[in-house]
């Protein structure tokens, strides 16, 4: 401990009067002394960004009466893991500020104050306890606080967090701080398990989720920007004057890792290294704590990371975090108070709520064609195996509230593209036409960029149009630059942008470090965050799970492979290009499989097709019987029913069938679960997110069914079923729907007519209260007369969960109290089934 005192006190006698190293730190309980623990602290990240960031740290708060211990923690033995810390914490640098002679002193005693410590068991976590303490009450030092830095796999984190806090809690009145760095689980489920398990040893105040793009000097400024522009802003920060909101982050590098990191060092992982008695690179799978690694020669090994890389993507591991908080950040209600976590929280979260449901459609996904290759050879597969892990992607986004309705979010992502390059650009309508002077400035494009760093730029900046208004300077650390380079930026040349960058440039790390010793919370992810963020990814990542991604060579050379268009709400690769997949994952035998086919099931009409062709099939199907129904009489009924099977239909009737007759069209439903229409439970309120909103209809044109009567729902004496059918027979000609839509359960039920529900009971009511075996129980549905009335009916049966009822309704005869589905035998009119091939065929 004597170190840590001689150091301090030297320090103060010769840095104090250095500028920048006397401020106050804020948050901080108390000046004293604080011990900082990187787990994993000869990895790759933290010799690459953490030791730099506590070596800042150290420099700029020791002379504020702060002394320091620090200690990197890993698996290995200390004698062999201690070159590697030392080799990392001699490639520090000092801030700028410092003379080369107080550089050298600084440097000097922050690596006197560093030190390994084997962190592998509960014992060596315990014994690291007992050393704090020890060394506080030696020399009758103060104690600040405790900072662990935990730069390991995620899955690690609940173990080591249980053992800080059973052996290395500090003493009364000192701060625990906990750091733990992305991936913070994999979906919705597992980020809400590890939440939980880290609740049972840390306190909410204790944790800090990095995200380091929150560090970022440009990232963390754009609340202040739209804050101290807002006069400008304001009346222009809506769907009315943005076309399109782009959030773009490219990477020119591969899949693999470039230095070998401690995060894998307990695994059986592949190095690419160089044997004592052969200096030649090969790829082998060897554990760390085999004899083989005292042969490696550092740093001249790597590993890939190909392991991690290949469970999580490019939307898990930069989109769903990186790009989704500046996503939030640009489009989240300006708080009253910027400091006010909790509010900045508040408006966080009610961006995440108004976030609509994004699908397969709303993406396109690529993959460079040597990434398969990587992945073999990493991963020890053969070479039949395929890999559908993403390594770009393109998305759109839409938030579902009146500011930006309808006004596109772009965000984009990938490796081995043409640059390193990430910004965020708000590209607004230019209103203006011009006659002559098409190079005018008034001309050009209307847009504020910000600029992280790297491409033409290479520095970090906020951009703003000069046909658009001269932005106000924020704060003495932002500098407006007026003379320029000969580059361009986004298709414009500099000049034609007031420039605004930061005065001093400082890495995202180190600011995020210095936020933690401060206690400040705001750049960092809130449990509420973080589980708000996933609950918006998860269903796109599990609808795209088994989707082929575009094949794309890397580089330049991809051209304009990955391009795509914005149609409504759909995204789509601008350009055609041809993918060759082994037939064996296509579940095919050619381009015959892809074709409609008709036939018979059960002695009736079938059309059958692989799902989107299906479902494109039936939407067409549905308007020309809409056109002729407005044709001959002048209005179209359609009774469309629940579940999940008619999602597709009505996304691609809202997004593709723009003829459709929908002033003509009365929508009725043709069963109801007795919930509040407003619930996600709602049959109703299904279609009315995924069709009715996005469509111009007359309200008086839908026909909910009134579940909830005098406050409360589905009772016999309010008569909902009597309301609903003599709605039916004063609006629907003869009581027959021109089409009615129904799908079919795993247990041959249809509508909410479920097997043995006596359904001869309805007599010739066509609305009735009925039972579900499932809760909610109680349903309103129509009768098998209702539905045996209309023109045509079709029944939607799609995916390979439904192969064995198909089959077995194949052969089964008409038993409606058994199999209600086989009680849908038209009167008058057509019945027609719509199954897809994974139904069909299995």
């Amino acid at each position: 401990m004597w170190k840590v005192v001689w150091a301090t006190l030297l320090l103060l006698a010769t840095v104090c009067a250095q500028r920048g190293y006397a401020k106050e730190t804020k948050g901080a309980p108390k000046v004293g002394h604080v011990s900082v623990v990187i787990v994993g602290g000869t990895g790759d990240l933290a010799k690459k960004y953490l030791w730099q960031g506590f070596f800042h740290l150290y420099a700029n708060q020791v002379s504020s009466g702060y002394s320091f211990s620090f200690y990197g923690g890993g698996l290995l033995p200390k004698d062999k893991a201690t070159p590697f810390l030392f080799e990392a914490l001699k490639g520090v640098v000092c801030p700028r500020e410092l003379s080369v002679e107080r550089c050298a002193l600084v440097k000097e005693q922050f690596l006197k104050l560093a030190e390994y410590w084997q962190l592998k068991t509960s014992e060596d976590y315990q014994a690291l306890g007992k050393h704090l303490t020890e060394q506080l009450t030696q020399e009758g030092i103060v104690e600040a606080g405790r900072l662990f830095y935990l730069s390991v796999p995620a899955f690690a984190y609940a173990d080591i967090a249980e053992r800080i806090n059973n052996s290395c809690r500090p003493t009364d009145g000192a701060w625990l701080r906990v750091v733990l760095e992305k991936p913070f689980g994999h979906d919705f489920s597992s980020a809400q398990l590890l939440s939980t398990q880290l609740g049972t040893s840390l306190k909410d105040e204790e944790m800090y989720r990095i995200d380091h793009y929150l560090g970022k000097q440009v990232v963390s400024k754009i609340l202040p920007f739209r804050r101290e522009n807002s006069k400008h802003l304001d009346p222009i920060w809506n769907k009315h004057h943005i076309e399109r909101v782009e959030i773009v982050l490219k990477e020119t590098l591969d899949a693999r890792g470039t230095v070998w990191s401690q995060k894998t060092e307990h695994f059986i992982f592949y190095v690419r290294l160089r044997m004592c008695s052969n200096p030649i690179y090969k790829t082998v799978m060897v554990p760390v704590t085999s004899p083989v690694t005292r042969c490696l020669i550092y740093p001249t090994f790597v590993t890939g990371r190909i392991p991690f890389y290949d469970q999580y993507g490019v939307i898990r591991d930069v989109i769903q975090n990186h790009l989704t908080e500046v996503m939030t950040l640009l489009t989240m209600g300006l708080p009253a108070n910027l400091s006010d976590v909790k509010e900045v929280l508040r408006n966080k979260l009610k961006i995440f709520s108004a976030l609509q449901h994004l699908d397969r459609n709303c993406a396109t996904i690529g993959q460079y064609q040597n990434y398969n290759l990587e992945v073999q050879e990493e991963l020890n597969k053969t070479k039949e195996y395929y890999s559908l892990t993403p390594t770009f992607a393109g998305i759109m986004v839409h938030i579902d509230i009146a500011q930006y309705e309808k006004m596109p979010i772009i965000l984009t992502s990938g490796k081995m593209l043409d640059e390193r390059l990430g910004y965020a650009r708000i590209l607004f309508k230019n209103d203006i036409f011009c006659v002559q002077s098409h190079n005018s400035v008034h001309c050009k494009p209307k847009q504020i960029v910000f600029y992280f760093g790297h491409g033409t730029l290479q520095y970090p900046a906020i951009l703003v149009s000069k046909n658009l208004f001269k932005p106000d300077l924020m704060d003495t650390e932002w500098k407006e630059i007026t003379e320029h380079k000969d580059v361009s930026v986004l298709g414009m040349p500099i000049s034609d942008y007031y420039v605004l960058t930061p005065t001093v440039q400082r890495e995202a790390y180190a600011e995020l470090i210095s936020h933690i010793f401060q206690g400040r919370k705001d750049s960092f992810i809130s449990t509420e965050n973080l589980l708000a963020s996933w609950g918006f990814w998860t269903p796109l990542l599990h609808g795209l799970a088994k989707t082929s991604p575009r094949l794309y060579p890397g580089g330049a050379d991809n051209g304009n492979m990955l391009d795509f268009k914005l149609l409504g709400r759909e995204v789509t690769f601008a350009n055609e290009a041809v993918v060759m997949i082994p037939q064996d994952h296509m579940g095919g035998s050619g381009a015959e499989s892809f074709q409609v086919m008709q036939g018979k099931y059960r002695s009736a009409e079938m059309v059958s097709a692989w799902p989107e062709e299906l479902i494109v099939r039936l939407a067409a199907d549905l308007q020309a019987s809409a056109e002729k129904a407005v044709r001959e009489g002048g209005r179209f009924h359609l009774a469309l029913s629940g579940g999940s099977s008619p999602l597709a239909l009505f996304q691609r009737l809202a997004r593709h069938h723009y003829s459709f007759p929908w002033r003509d069209t009365h929508v009725w439903m043709v069963d109801e679960r007795c919930v509040p229409l407003t619930e996600l439970d709602s049959n109703f309120r299904t279609l009315h997110d995924h069709l009715l909103q996005h469509v111009k209809m007359p309200y008086f044109n839908i026909h909910p069914m009134p579940v909830q009567m005098n406050q409360r729902l589905c009772v016999e004496e309010d008569s909902g079923a009597l309301l609903y059918e003599r709605d039916i027979n004063q609006l629907v000609n003869a009581s027959s729907f021109h089409f009615v839509l129904l799908g079919v359960g795993y247990d041959g039920h249809t509508a909410s007519l479920f097997p043995g529900s006596k359904l001869d009971a309805h007599g010739d009511s066509l609305v009735a209260l009925t039972e579900s075996p499932a809760k909610p129980h109680q349903r309103m549905s129509l009768t098998l007369r209702a539905i045996n009335q209309a023109q045509k009916v079709g029944v939607l049966v799609m995916g390979k969960s439904k192969h064995e009822l198909v089959t077995q309704l194949s052969r089964v005869k008409d038993n409606p109290n058994k199999w209600p589905i086989t009680g849908i035998r038209p009167t008058s009119g057509r019945l027609v089934w719509y199954i897809d091939y994974d139904a069909l065929l299995g």
